[in-house]
């Protein structure tokens, strides 16, 4: 068996040449291959195309995504589409697109009398929302010398906003040096204060931006910094040490007068026993107070075996 000719290659180029000659070749493409619109306008997803022989070529747009779910099949719009999309040729304009719009959109065209029979392009649709007014954790109150956190975030725009903090209506900065008293990240809405100090009272707010639209601010709230109330904190000292001193004063007399003793039922009952041959003998002189003694037997102890003998 011969080898494959060098020529091989060369032959097959010049049959596809020769295939689309005069005529050029089915061929997709699109001038837009991400389309970037906001939230709620109209996109247009281009896709344009020529063939070699068939004129009326079938059209169909597809959005890939867990599954594939046709757009637009045999000269309609499928599914969600369906009255708020165009065509206009192969190219499809999706009215008034909201977050469930965005994603990944295949073009194709099926010319099944061309000798390439199948061409397609792909468009990504991004919808963006602007900026929704964010959410702000202020605390209204703190001590001198502690941690405060000021946190503030939108969930909802597109792209992530960016945040800037403000105080009495006036831009807080980004600290330039490591030993600042305070600490700002513009992408995740903090402001952070290591050791805050009644100069940090004041009115606090928060913008939130990302390009997209006006920029909005959550509602100003007042936060006042307070001394150690050093009053209060004695006197709670001293509440607690008067409860522990006497819970061990009760527990001490409770312990001196054998509460916590292990005998403390047989003291009891040699003391009751006591008590009951006293009365027993005095009953002995009044005959007539016997009837009214209550007679406690006493305890009867194991009888042990412990020799053995013979009469």
């Amino acid at each position: 068996m011969g080898g494959t000719s060098p020529y091989l290659p060369i032959v097959v180029l010049l049959l596809l040449l020769f295939q689309c000659w005069p005529s050029t070749c089915v061929t997709v493409t699109s001038n837009r291959h991400k389309v970037e619109v906001r939230e709620f306008s109209d996109a247009e997803l281009s896709c344009t195309f020529r063939t070699e022989r068939d004129q009326n070529p079938r059209i169909e747009w597809k959005k890939r995504g867990k599954d594939v779910s046709f757009v637009y099949f045999d000269g309609h719009f499928r599914g969600p589409f369906e009255g708020r999309a165009t065509i206009d040729g192969a190219t499809v304009t999706l009215q008034r697109v909201t977050q469930d719009d965005a994603g990944e959109y295949r073009c194709e065209i099926s010319a099944p009398f061309d000798s390439v029979s199948l061409g397609e392009t792909n468009v990504t649709l991004k919808v963006l929302v602007p900026p929704h007014t964010p959410s702000c954790q202020i605390p209204s109150t703190a001590v001198t010398g502690s941690v405060v956190r000021l946190q503030c975030h939108d969930h909802q725009s597109i792209p992530p906003a960016t945040y800037s903090w403000f105080k009495d209506n006036q831009p807080i900065s980004l600290p330039r040096f490591s030993n600042a008293t305070y600490v700002l990240k513009t992408d995740t809405g903090l402001l952070e204060f290591k050791s805050v100090s009644k100069e940090d009272s004041g009115r606090y707010s928060c913008l939130a931006s990302n390009g997209v639209g006006s920029p909005k601010m959550c509602e100003a709230k007042n936060m006042t910094i307070e001394d150690v109330n050093v009053t209060a904190v004695v006197v709670a000292v001293l509440v607690i040490g008067l409860i522990v001193a006497i819970c061990s004063c009760g527990g001490v007399l409770l312990h001196r007068n054998g509460f916590f003793s292990r005998h403390r039922g047989r003291s009891f009952w040699i003391t009751e026993s006591h008590e009951a041959s006293h009365i027993s003998s005095q009953a002995l002189h009044r005959p007539e107070d016997i009837s009214n003694v209550n007679y406690i037997p006493p305890p009867q102890e194991d009888f042990k075996h412990t020799q053995s003998f013979m009469l």
